[in-house]
């Protein structure tokens, strides 16, 4: 598995977890998982062969958000951000959130301007100004020029 989670330890003996890919779901529970390299190898309980666990390739693995960690201070799940109003410091409308990604740069703010255009805003101090849970929106104060390299969604 790549991991797209910064809990990979999450990953242990008995964990449950829902496999989807497009539209289709699936309950699983981890029956082992080992590190191997940049990734996780895993065992499920009833996937008994090679065919079986190929049949599960490019699908995603989701936990309940009753059983995600508590995230640490100062950090962010995309899911709960992911459609909050973006405006900067006065309060004018940038745009939403559209998602939040780690990358070898660091973690990556996309927005989603009220034109439909994609803009991709490092997720850092001095640009991130707050994210207002409470308000459900966030502050930013981008760069000058930043958003005038909005691309096509």
């Amino acid at each position: 598995m790549d991991l797209a989670t910064d809990f990979p330890e999450r990953f242990e003996s008995g964990t449950r977890v829902t496999w989807r890919r497009e539209a289709q779901e699936r309950a699983l529970v981890v029956a082992s998982a080992r590190p191997h390299g940049r990734r996780v190898l895993l065992r499920f309980e009833g996937i008994a062969d090679v065919e079986g666990a190929k049949r599960l390739s490019g699908g995603e693995l989701l936990v309940p958000e009753t059983d995600a960690f508590p995230a640490p201070e100062g950090y962010h799940y995309a899911h709960e951000i992911r459609g909050w109003p973006c405006v900067d410091a006065g309060g004018a409308a940038l745009g939403e959130a559209a998602e939040l990604e780690t990358t070898a740069a660091g973690p990556l703010l996309t927005v989603r301007t009220p034109e439909g255009k994609i803009v991709l805003v490092p997720f850092v101090a001095g640009i991130v100004v707050r994210v207002d849970a409470p308000g459900r929106r966030i502050v930013l104060d981008p760069p000058g020029g930043l958003f005038d390299l909005a691309t096509d969604s």
